[in-house]
């Protein structure tokens, strides 16, 4: 179903709805929560989500997973077309799909298994070959590769204003002292708490807000050693080796991936 928002299919008696829809850039969809798990795949451009437990970016070509009932927030960086998998609840169960949040790489086979489903009829005939397309669908989903593009917010209150401004201002040269100063705390508590709330270190956390900045600044056509430089890489080269490490390809190939979608 192209073109459509999923509201009206919520109680559509098939245990797996496709949807197709294309956003300006800037589209924003404030909290929400659906009845039914969300595999958002970004066909073109880049979109933010965000939780209560933390901020994702999902890059060209890769996709979300949202399970039911989480409240969350999108945002689209650039215009946008996205690609929904909508599975209700035994189907998630069956396939046994995360209990959590995440972005997830989206192989060939997922891609054209959506690109047909999305132009299914919406009352498809489960028996046929509809039906064994959207189950081979929902089990490709379920061994896609989880991707490092999480950056999770602390729950104390003085930890998440500092770290505020470490996502306003991301640098991978934002040192812990410099920021549980900020917070008002030690370094001893700061590094403690900080691993409580979050479950990562500092420096971890640090990484991630830095590669995040640096997707959205690739998706906006900055060039590679503008951005490595600007986050505080040593090098280009450095930025490189991390930018891959996490999204699975170098700058240089995520940026020619971006121009051919």
């Amino acid at each position: 179903m192209r073109n459509t928002l999923l509201d009206p299919f919520e109680d559509l008696p098939r245990a797996v709805v496709v949807t197709a829809n294309d956003y300006a850039a800037g589209s924003v969809f404030p909290d929400h929560a659906h009845r039914r798990g969300q595999f958002a795949f970004a066909s073109r451009g880049t979109i933010s989500l965000t939780t209560p437990e933390g901020h994702w970016l999902v890059p060209p070509q890769r996709a979300c997973w949202v399970p039911a009932g989480v409240t969350h927030a999108m945002a689209m960086r650039g215009p946008v077309t996205m690609l929904n998998v909508f599975v209700a609840a035994e189907e998630v169960a069956a396939a046994r799909l995360p209990a959590r949040c995440g972005v997830h790489a989206v192989s060939a086979l997922l891609r054209h298994l959506m690109d047909d489903a999305v132009d299914l009829p919406a009352m498809y005939d489960q028996d046929g070959r509809a039906g064994r397309l959207m189950q081979l669908l929902v089990a490709e989903i379920a061994v896609m590769p989880r991707l490092s593009l999480h950056a999770p917010l602390p729950r104390d209150p003085r930890l998440a204003r500092a770290c505020q401004q470490v996502f306003d201002a991301p640098s991978i040269a934002s040192t812990l002292d410099a920021v549980a100063a900020k917070a008002g705390m030690s370094r001893r508590t700061f590094t403690r708490q900080f691993r409580a709330d979050t479950g990562v270190g500092f420096a971890e956390w640090r990484q991630q807000v830095c590669l995040l900045a640096a997707i959205e600044r690739l998706g906006a056509g900055q060039p590679v050693t503008r951005v490595a430089l600007d986050l505080g890489y040593a090098s280009p080269s450095a930025f490189s080796s991390a930018f891959r490490r996490a999204v699975g390809e170098s700058p240089s190939r995520y940026l020619e991936t971006r121009r051919t979608t």
